[in-house]
């Protein structure tokens, strides 16, 4: 591997730094309560790099405090006034009540200084690995930095430790030649504020992986998402992989290195590599609930040492398992110091979930066919890079993209032209025919088994597990109640992605199958300035109907009988396809089906005609974002 022959070219006469200070021990909670992030993080690191001979190989730093006019390039006035106040006697009275006010925060009569010294620490070796004095560094900092945002404390972080130090070197140490960084956000939570920081500047490339379990970890923010890349000059380069679920590994994490964040790196090749090293990824760790070994950090940090020539600062964030975070740590500092190590696991392979995530970020924007990644992969919520050198390089992988056409809401249908007559064009919609549907033969099932579509599934509906229960029937990881399956439960066959003219909006806060969390919709209306991201199906024009019937709650169980009931017709057939075919394509009502009764759905098909003949008279007419009643995406 290039990176690890150049890594350990660049360790053979290492210079690393080792900042550690006891006066950022201070910071603790006010009442000596237990919190996961105390002093004794520092100290059992410091105890673990002593015992193992690192320390006494490293060159030893002591902390200084960061001036204010350093810190004032990140942060608000205000909030420097108040943590540099906090811990006053002017401040005993109400130091916790501001506290209790603040997300996940404490203060004590120590916290002020920690906070100082600790921006201060990683601004001290950051100059001296830009300058040349240190090959590379390690700051054990704390409190730690990349929650904090411009004018607030949160999530244990008082100041951004590593945004500061980044900014310092880009416009207060310009002589250094440092006009490229890249930040590397390991922790197991979003990087919000380093990101909020940089979101406009081309000069930054942040890159964090993160837990983001559909927007329900914390910070809990949506723009821990794909979809948040920069604005402005800053488009494209702020990257987040976030992962649908803990116990992700050495292999996801990997992975994430070896398809996103490397390609990505070479392509912006940064002067110098600053790693928001938090350790609650750590095996066995409380807060994060993942499983990196102490070797996976050592093999991730390894791949980043081929690049800025080997200058790297690490600056600890989080990390709460005093055995992992200690030997994690021990294990990066080896590295550094250019010791080999044997990471040796043949039998790792990465959640299914994991490189979802990977293809969502490979497969916006390009031509070009995949064939590194596994066949066997679906989406989730929106993706879509910007131009320029980074996305050209996040665009290097893509699927195939047939002459297929997508409608606007979850459930999207296009006939597949072999099997029929019908050529859609591309980005047609489909369209409810204004002939009645209530004069199609009783043998519809027959019929339309012979017929085959896209469905082009968003959100949950996208991850193949899922997707499957609507075939099969049953229920997958998360779902509250199981699916009936459809009449015909064949496997898809095919499956392709697309990316459409849609934004991205959403609406309720539950669902019944999915229960409580964010629920996610396609806005009805075309927006050609903005793309989200689908998965197609190719499945038979009857399975699609019974997909539409789960998905608007058409099918029932017999109390008597135990067997279910479903729709005797269909809501899309063969006249429906017809009318796609020669209109090419037109808004379709969303179809919502309260009642399983004949003569209720005829009402309710009148009403669609109604609704459609309107949309052909007046075609601008659209649904001004409102949620579209049968759209439902999961979480």
């Amino acid at each position: 591997m290039a990176a690890a022959t150049t890594a350990a070219a660049a360790a053979a006469a290492a210079r690393v730094g080792l900042l550690y200070d006891e006066r950022m021990c201070a910071h603790a909670t006010p009442d000596g309560e237990e919190h996961p992030e105390n002093p004794e993080r520092l100290r059992a690191i410091w105890r673990k790099l002593s015992a193992d001979g690192v320390a006494s190989r490293c060159m030893i730093m002591k902390a200084k405090e960061a001036e204010d006019k350093y810190i004032a390039s990140v942060h608000s006035q205000n909030h420097i006034k108040l943590m540099r106040s906090i811990s006053s006697k002017e401040y005993d009275s109400r130091r916790n009540k501001i506290a209790r006010k603040l997300n996940s925060i404490y203060f004590n009569k120590g916290s002020s200084e920690s906070a100082f010294l600790a921006a201060g620490s990683v601004i001290e070796v950051a100059e001296k690995v830009a300058a040349g004095e240190l090959s590379s560094a390690i700051a054990l900092v704390r409190p730690p930095g990349h929650h904090a945002e411009h004018n607030e404390a949160m999530g244990f972080c008082l100041f951004n430790n590593v945004a500061i130090a980044a900014d310092y070197l880009l416009n207060e140490r310009t002589d250094l030649g440092i006009k490229k960084i890249l930040i590397v956000d390991w922790d197991v939570h979003h990087g919000n504020g380093t990101q909020k920081m940089f979101y406009s500047d081309p000069r930054v490339l942040f890159f964090s992986v993160h837990r983001f379990d559909y927007g329900s970890f914390y910070p809990a923010e949506g723009d821990a998402s794909y979809c948040f890349i920069g604005e402005g000059d800053g488009k494209g380069y702020n990257i987040n992989v976030p992962w649908e679920h803990g116990k992700c590994g050495d292999a996801d994490y990997i992975a994430a290195w070896d398809h996103v964040l490397l390609p990505v790196a070479e392509a912006f090749n940064p002067d110098i590599v600053l790693v928001s090293a938090g350790f609650d990824a750590a095996l066995g760790d409380p807060l994060g609930g993942c499983c990196i070994t102490p070797n996976g950090y050592a093999l991730l940090l390894t791949k980043l040492l081929g690049f800025a020539q080997g200058r790297i600062v690490m600056a600890l964030e989080g990390g709460y398992n005093l055995r992992s975070i200690a030997n994690s740590v021990s294990a990066c500092a080896k590295v550094l110091l250019g010791d080999k190590f044997r990471f040796d696991t043949p039998d790792m392979q990465p959640f299914e979930s994991s490189w979802r995530v990977i293809q969502a970020l490979y497969s916006s924007g390009s031509d070009s066919e995949v064939e590194d990644l596994p066949d066997a992969i679906a989406s989730v919520n929106i993706i879509q890079i910007t131009d320029g050198i980074i996305s050209e390089s996040l665009s290097k992988l893509n699927l195939d993209e047939d002459k297929i056409a997508t409608k606007t809401t979850s459930s999207n249908v296009m006939v597949e032209g072999p099997t029929d007559s019908v050529e859609p064009q591309n980005d047609g919609c489909a369209a409810v025919s204004t002939e009645g549907i209530s004069s199609l033969s009783p043998t519809w099932r027959s019929d339309l088994s012979k017929v085959y579509v896209w469905y082009a599934s968003f959100g949950s509906n996208m991850w193949t597990p899922r997707f499957l229960c609507y075939i099969q029937g049953g229920k997958a990881e998360g779902m509250n109640i199981p699916c009936f399956g459809s009449h015909d439960t064949s496997p898809p066959r095919g499956s392709m992605w697309k990316t459409v003219p849609h934004r991205l909006f959403f609406g309720r806060s539950s669902t019944p199958c999915w229960g409580t969390g964010g629920v996610a919709f396609l806005n009805p209306e075309i927006n050609h300035t903005e793309n989200s991201y689908v998965c197609m199906y190719k499945i038979t024009l009857e399975q699609f109907n019974d997909v539409l019937f789960q998905e608007n709650r058409l099918v029932k169980e017999n109390g008597e009988s135990g067997k279910t009931e479903s729709p005797d017709s269909p809501l899309i057939g063969l006249s429906e396809i017809e009318f796609v075919s020669r209109n090419k394509g037109v808004h379709l009502a969303p179809i919502k089906m309260p009642v399983i009764r004949r003569r209720a759905m005829q009402i309710r098909r009148a009403a669609i005609v109604s609704s459609i003949q309107d949309l052909l008279r007046h075609p601008d007419k659209g649904t001004n974002g409102r949620e579209a009643p049968g759209c439902r995406c999961g979480r």
